[in-house]
This record gives structure tokens, sequence and C-alpha cells, in this order.
């Protein structure tokens, strides 16, 4: 299934983010029946200082290659954070190119060593989130990390995954936000056009949030989570970028409560049968879950 948007990728970014921007955000007066959310594409046009004709044909796609300028004074009228904004600039800079083939992500030999010595929830993901190797630990924290799996389907079509975070309604949000960041334009990516077609299809809240055209960092931050067993953890998450894939880890708080439960957690682990979490030979390709 093709991204909706994939062809003129500048108009649907700025069609989705002025539908999220109120009236009273902007400063213009809410009175009378308005028949689109957020704000209409003259009003855009108006406080960005340009003329309704021309932003009809930015978000048409008959114009993509506006000035610095006008996508600034665009960002500021969408009111579009540094990762956003920098988003735009990109999409605006753009240019067709010949699909390209990449390479299978491949976990380094010397990276599933560093798995097996940690000695915390660690794993590996590709840039769909695809899990490509883990560490028992990972398992005991969360078995949906399993290599071979992806954490954006079970994110959106696992109810234990759901569960499992205190916060789901913001894990969605960043998660989505992330791939587009993480794809940015290479939308002709065979994985990424599997993945978003096959939760475009099964999820509803998938297609609403992906609509949105969200982009954020996923690079770190903490959340809590709901453990069957330890019950409530909050942990630290870093995702550390090695060579073609990212190393992500969780850790508590040193002395805390969850730093107790993972502990309890570990010891689980340790009775796991040997090679629990392994993901196959080492620097192998992994193709993904299907």
């Amino acid at each position: 299934m093709k991204d909706p948007g994939t062809d003129n990728r500048l108009g649907a970014y700025l069609r989705a983010r002025r539908e999220l921007v109120s009236p009273e955000q902007a400063g213009i007066p809410s009175g009378g029946t308005r028949r689109v959310p957020g704000l209409r594409r003259e009003e855009v046009a108006l406080l960005a200082g340009i003329s309704p004709d021309y932003y009809l044909r930015l978000e048409r796609g008959r114009d993509r290659n506006p000035s610095p300028q006008v996508l600034e004074s665009l960002a500021r009228v969408l009111r579009l954070d540094d990762v956003e904004r920098t988003y735009l600039l990109g999409l605006a800079a753009a240019r067709p190119r010949a699909p390209r083939r990449r390479r299978p992500e491949r976990v380094p030999a010397r990276v599933h060593q560093l798995l097996a010595h940690l000695p915390l929830p660690a794993f590996v993901e590709g840039r769909s989130f695809d899990v490509l190797a883990a560490n028992p630990l990972a398992l005991a924290f969360s078995p949906r990390l399993v290599p071979g799996n992806n954490r954006l389907r079970s994110l959106f079509l696992d109810p234990e995954e759901q569960a499992f975070h205190q916060d789901w309604a913001k894990a969605a949000e960043d998660f989505i936000g992330a791939l587009r960041t993480t794809i940015g334009d290479d939308t002709d990516d065979p994985r990424f056009v599997e993945l978003v077609g096959e939760l475009a299809l099964a999820s509803p809240r998938f297609r609403t949030l992906w609509a949105r055209h969200d982009v954020r960092r996923l690079d770190g931050g903490t959340t809590t989570v709901h453990h069957p067993v330890v019950g409530e953890l909050a942990v630290h998450r870093d995702k550390l970028p090695i060579e073609d894939v990212i190393l992500v880890v969780y850790y508590p708080d040193k002395g805390s409560g969850s730093d107790e439960k993972l502990r309890m957690l570990a010891a689980l682990a340790d009775g796991a049968p040997a090679g629990a979490g392994e993901s196959g030979p080492a620097d192998t390709p992994h193709p993904p879950a299907r």
C-alpha cells in the first residue's frame, strides 16, 4: 500500500499541520460555523504574509520550491517545533530520485557479545522497529522483544503490549512520529511500505495518527510500564546508533524500587534456556517478521 501523500509530501504535511492549529491558537476569532478543522488556507496565507493563491499552489503540489523565508513563516504560523520545522525544510529541499536498494539490516558480531554481557534489558532494532536481536533480560522485560517481531505492529495490534504501557496513547504518537523522521524521503523502502500498509488496514488509531504527519525524535526518555510479574517499572531508555542499526537499553534509577524489581527479573532471566533471545548467527541479515 502506497503512503497517501507520497507524491506531494510538502502539500500533505502543510494540510495536516494547519488542521491541527485552532483559530484561537493563531489569534483569530472563531465565531461562526467552520467547515474545516483548524485553520483555513487563506488564514494560513494571511498570517504567513503570502498570497492565498500561492499557498494553494503549495498545498496542491503545483509549486514545490518555496523559499526558506516562506517556509520559516509557515513554520511559525503552524506552530512547528524544531524537529517539525527541520522536517518541513527538508520536504522542500527533497528532489525526485531513483529508488535505491538498501542493504539488509545486520547486527555486528561485537553487538551480540555486548548484548550477552549487559546486565540490563537491551535489544537491537532496525529503521522500521523490527527487533533484530535481544538479550534474555529484554525478553523477561517484554516477550514482544523477541527477534523477528516488530515493535510498531505490537504497539497497535497486540492488547498485551498496549496494556504494558502506562501511557499507550503517548507511546503510539511517539513511535509514529519517530518512524516518519527515520524514514525521511525514503518512502519507497519496501519494508516501510509493507508495514504502513498493514497497520493502516488493521488499526483505525494508526490511520488517524499517520494522517497527522507528526515527526518526532525517539532518542531516549523515561517511561513507565506495567509488568505482569513484578508490577510497575519506571525506566529510562537510551538509543545508540551502531552502523545501520540501533541498540536500545532500558535502565532504572540506581537504588529505586524499579531497580529492585529489575533485579528480580534478572534472576528469572538467568533461569531461561540457553540461547534465549538470540537472533541467529552473528553478523547475518535478519528478515522482517511477517
